[in-house]
Formats: structure tokens, sequence, C-alpha cells
């Protein structure tokens, strides 16, 4: 399950740099928007198990 959300992590956080290449004028707002938003809560799953799975002695 975590190996899924990692990779479309990976593909939208992707996307979203390409996005951010375009000039200024190609910029879709609303597209980098909805990409940085699902990236984000993506990103939070993985996050957690990361530190679920670090030993703290």
């Amino acid at each position: 399950m975590l190996l899924l959300i990692a990779l479309i992590s990976t593909g939208i956080w992707y996307k979203v740099s390409r996005e951010t290449m375009k000039s200024s004028k190609e910029i879709n707002n609303y597209k980098l928007i909805t990409l940085l938003s699902a990236g984000t809560l993506l990103a939070i799953p993985l996050t957690i198990s990361l530190f679920h799975n670090l030993p703290f002695h």
C-alpha cells in the first residue's frame, strides 16, 4: 500500500516540477494548486509511516 502511495506521490511531484518550469504565462494556477494539494496529502501518510518505523532509543 505504501509503495503505491509513494509511486503516485512521486508522479505528482514530478508533474509539479514540470508545471513550475513553464513560463509564468503558461502556468495553470488551478492545476498547480491541485497537484500541490494532492502531493502534500499523499506525503503525509508516508511521513507518518517513516516516523513510526524509526527506532527511538
